[in-house]
């Protein structure tokens, strides 16, 4: 007997289920006036250090949280708590990926009263995340300079599941012999007209363009309060 056709079916349950609960998180995050901007990207790219950084920052004008997803630890949960945002850590055990469902009992119980941005950390990992809708408004894939400028070519359906694309780690360009150019050809090449920043979470280089470009894009959210459009 061939098992193919049933775990096909499976899959397909699967993901049906993880959209219903995914349109609700996405109802309940509009009603509440919730941004939520996720984060993917390999393991060590860099998104916990970028990710510190855009809490510190926007929390001094806007209540900012975030959930992070890891298969074991609290270390990322810890880490990002010095930004002194609310932060809850999620395991997902054997799982390479967050799901809408675990995103929704995170959520459950969790007081930290009314939120302007939610960020949403996902496990590291290029492949199984972009199956996964987890009811934000953005999706960031996050890659280092470290990685190669064929990262685009090689795992095209993040890139295309994805709103924005942060290339990590920039002030490490010169040590590695970087070639801008040559990825920002590449993910145009998979994604054209993808917005792109190249960022250092050591030195802030870039993250003023990224917080204002959140900024911007939250404040086309139509659930909105007129006094939070005034930018940083």
């Amino acid at each position: 007997m061939n098992a193919e056709p049933r775990l096909l079916e499976v899959r397909k349950n699967v993901l049906k289920q993880n959209d219903q609960i995914a349109r609700v998180l996405r109802d309940r995050f509009r009603n509440d006036g919730i941004f939520v901007v996720s984060l993917v990207s390999s393991p060590g790219a860099g998104k916990t250090a970028f990710l510190e950084k855009m809490l510190t920052f926007l929390r001094c004008k806007y209540r900012v949280a975030a959930l992070v997803g890891d298969l074991a630890t609290e270390n990322d949960a810890v880490r990002l708590a010095r930004s002194l945002a609310p932060v809850r850590q999620i395991n997902t055990g054997t799982l390479c990926h967050l799901e809408a469902a675990m995103v929704e009992r995170a959520l459950n119980g969790w007081e930290i009263g009314p939120l302007d941005f939610l960020f949403i950390e996902n496990v590291g990992n290029l492949v199984c995340p972009s199956s996964y809708d987890l009811g934000e408004n953005l999706r960031l894939v996050l890659l280092s300079v470290t990685e190669g400028e064929d990262k685009p070519l090689k795992y095209p359906t993040i890139f295309n599941s994805a709103d924005v694309a942060i290339i990590t780690k920039i002030d490490l360009a010169r040590a590695v012999e970087f070639d801008e150019a040559g990825l920002r050809a590449n993910i145009q090449a998979v994604r054209p007209g993808m917005h792109c920043y190249s960022v250092s979470a050591k030195t802030n280089f870039g993250l003023q363009e990224v917080l204002q470009f959140f900024v911007d894009r939250r404040s086309e959210f139509p659930q909105l309060d007129p006094a939070l459009r005034s930018g940083l």
